[in-house]
């Protein structure tokens, strides 16, 4: 049996962070190899492999005859791969597949910048705001990033806008003009040329490739019905925690939790850079592919969006929040080993660290608690010009409740958010985030830690003065989590 389908770090993974020579390079790609061979959708999203003989690129657990491994290329990226000539397989869609745990993880230029791509900062500002958000020359960020991910910004957001609308050409009825230009395209023709070389096909005949499921979706998608969505995740995923987090945390007027547990929809309202939005997540999981394979599954989702721009960034924030590109494999390998949770672990293959959708909003909830943040959404809360049942309220600007409550701590966190003197959108630096708000008069480490974690998607926090073992690095974030959901962590406080 090959090394992918036992559990444990396989081959290539191991050699992650090893000085890069020859041997070095074929034995990684000759475990990739094995990857596919064996279909592991574990890594999926990890890396693409390309067949030169077809021109077609492809998730590592695609079901096509394996091709022969001379004709066989490997990348790091979609666009990578589109970079270099190859067309989206239509069989495994490996645009639609979840994105790489390492963006995540890492905290270097190349992950900040990767999660700023994937916010959708190239279309809106240009990779020159890309890179000033980053601290550094366009010239440097395109070096980094070509060099990492074998491809540069362009060509990323690129990839992230054919994939956008090739979501909203499958899953609505939308026109095509439509559809281009809210997939971030500045142009028809731009739009045509793109679908065209990623998908070798028309926006037309794309439309009409669609699955079944999406072909009948289109009918009840429309910007007053949303748009529907499946989230997918990598392996096992446990929701019933998530959702019993969401719940316990929701907010009046922004958020809300219905219907029983593990029958579950979590809803919101979102504040995003050309409108406003509100999203339903569906608790119960939709599984593909054979067991024992390693596949994953998806969340379903309903996004209304008041300008469908928003579409990729919205999806971005809501993967965040459920913590769904994570590596519950890597996780559950390191946390699995010790003692003490792997009983746990065995018990919730898959438990996550959920995020959030709108990290200032999580700074200030995680200050001033449930109760206060409802206040403060009644007196200072937008409202929402449609409101959707419960619904009624976007969590209040930084810059409003410095202005609305000046005084206090929470004043004081909301004015540094508002001038940018925190930062804590998906490219900020996350030691640079932790010094920025322990300088906020009155804000205590342990809040701090709770924003780091949840808003800045750290994976290895621990509480200060809290017992924490270094063998659990560098999950500790999602040891934790399993402590709380077996009902241990209090004991250790």
């Amino acid at each position: 049996m090959s090394d992918f389908r036992q559990p444990g770090c396989p081959v290539w993974r191991r050699l992650e962070g090893v000085t890069p020579t020859a041997e070095y390079e074929k034995t990684r790609e000759d475990g990739r190899y094995e990857a596919v061979r064996s279909r592991d959708a574990r890594f999926d999203g990890a890396f693409f492999f390309a067949v030169e003989t077809t021109g077609i690129y492809c998730r590592p657990s695609c079901p096509a005859v394996t091709p022969k491994r001379h004709n066989v290329r490997f990348f790091a990226t979609a666009a990578a791969a589109q970079g270099s000539g190859f067309r989206a397989c239509r069989r495994c869609r490996p645009d639609a597949v979840p994105g790489s745990a390492d963006w995540n993880v890492r905290a270097d230029v190349v992950g900040r910048a990767m999660r700023l791509i994937g916010d959708g900062v190239v279309d809106r500002e240009g990779v020159a705001g890309l890179a000033g958000r980053l601290g550094y020359s366009a010239r440097q960020v395109q070096r980094q990033l070509t060099a990492e991910v074998g491809a540069g910004p362009v060509a990323l957001a690129r990839a992230q806008r054919a994939h956008t609308a090739s979501v909203l050409l499958q899953t609505t009825g939308l026109p095509v003009t439509e559809i281009a230009f809210a997939s971030g395209f500045a142009s028809v023709r731009q739009f045509n040329d793109t679908i065209r070389a990623v998908y070798a096909a028309t926006p037309s005949e794309l439309r009409a490739a669609a699955p079944a499921r999406d072909r009948a979706a289109r009918h009840t998608a429309t910007p007053t019905a949303g748009v529907p969505l499946r989230l997918a995740h990598r392996g096992p995923y446990q929701p019933g925690p998530v959702f019993d987090l969401l719940q316990r945390e929701a907010v009046a007027g922004v958020e809300e939790v219905s219907g029983e547990s593990g029958r579950r929809v979590y809803r919101r309202t979102l504040r995003l850079p050309y409108g406003t939005g509100i999203v339903a997540v569906q608790e119960s999981t939709g599984r593909t592919g054979r067991p024992g394979t390693g596949s994953g599954g998806w969340l379903e989702a309903r996004l209304h969006l008041t300008d469908l721009r928003d579409l990729t960034t919205s999806v971005q924030r809501l993967r965040r929040l459920f913590d769904l590109d994570a590596d519950p494999y890597a996780v559950d390998e390191r946390l699995g080993a010790d003692p003490r949770l792997a009983p746990l672990v065995a018990a919730r293959p898959g438990l996550r660290s959920p995020g959030t959708a709108d990290p200032d909003e999580l700074a200030v909830r995680a200050l001033v608690g449930r109760a206060e943040a409802e206040r403060l959404v009644q007196r200072c809360g937008k409202a929402l010009d449609a409101p959707c049942g419960t619904l009624t309220h976007l969590f209040p600007e930084p810059a409003v409740l410095a202005e609305a409550a000046p005084d206090g701590t929470p004043g004081a966190l909301a004015a540094a958010l508002a001038d940018g003197a925190v930062r804590l959108d998906p490219g900020a630096d996350r030691d640079d985030a932790e010094r920025a708000l322990l300088a906020v008069p009155g804000l205590d480490a342990r809040t701090v830690a709770v924003v780091r974690t949840r808003a800045l998607g750290d994976p290895d926090v621990a509480p200060p003065g809290t017992a924490v073992p270094d063998t659990w690095r560098p999950w500790r974030s999602y040891a934790l989590n399993h402590l709380r959901a077996a009902g241990d962590w209090e004991n250790d406080r």
